[in-house]
């Protein structure tokens, strides 16, 4: 799948998504980029997931009939995260067209 990292997302993610293709925001210059603005310009170019750490963005977002599936992580501190790789791998490789899923990352 063609993933997309949004600004806040650790790039450290991205080794553990085996046979996926990462793309971070800011090297298509889209990390200024608005939410809508920044799924319609995913969509368009291909991009399958929005790996993002924007837990609003279901609200501020009409997410209904997207092709893009949307993964919020539900914390974006990297030396937590970096403990959580497989559910955030596990997440990707299950996403569907559309979908929108939360990984869970406890705090601590």
């Amino acid at each position: 799948m063609l993933v997309l990292f949004d600004h806040g997302t650790p790039s450290g993610i991205a080794p553990a998504l085996v046979g996926h293709t990462v793309v971070e925001a800011r090297e298509r210059g889209w990390d200024k980029v608005s939410n809508g603005d920044l799924l319609n310009a995913a969509e368009a170019a291909g991009f399958q997931v929005l790996l993002t750490t924007d837990k609003n963005i279901q609200y501020q977002q009409n997410l209904t009939g997207r092709k893009i599936s949307v993964l919020v992580l539900a914390n974006s501190q990297w030396p937590i995260v970096r403990l959580h790789l497989g559910s955030i791998a596990t997440a990707v490789n299950a996403a569907k067209p559309g979908g929108y899923t939360e990984v869970e990352i406890p705090k601590r």
